[in-house]
């Protein structure tokens, strides 16, 4: 079954890469392992398979992100730790709660919880 992840795509909170990412069909994360240990080992996780959302925040004290790109993790370059991806949906806006996910990774989840599918409906 495949697990279901939320991603950021702004470096150091105000350099944007969704449009990058997307285009160039991956999602990175901007922090090296020592930097951010957790992040990364949550990244790690990773599998082929699962789905992937990036959000954005919604400025502070929003309790709110967007959602920006939805797709399905093809393949992890083990070396760089690039996550490849097939981006199945961009330019969206579609706001929801944020839940807290207001770090680079979350997850994983499944499609159990109601928030997920809100988040990943096409």
């Amino acid at each position: 079954m495949a697990n279901y992840w939320i991603v950021g795509a702004m470096w150091g909170g105000q350099d944007d890469q969704s449009e990058k990412f997307i285009r160039r069909g991956y999602w990175f994360l901007g922090w090296s392992n020592d930097e951010q240990p957790a992040q990364a080992k949550l990244r790690d996780q990773m599998m082929p398979g699962d789905r992937i959302a990036i959000k954005k925040m919604l400025g502070r004290g929003s309790p709110n992100i967007a959602i920006r790109a939805l797709g399905i993790i093809a393949e992890i370059d083990e070396q760089d730790k690039r996550v490849y991806v097939n981006w199945l949906v961009s330019g969206l806006e579609r706001e929801v709660p944020g839940r807290g996910a207001f770090a680079s990774v979350h997850g994983p989840y499944t499609d159990d919880d109601p928030w997920i599918k809100d988040i990943f409906y096409i």
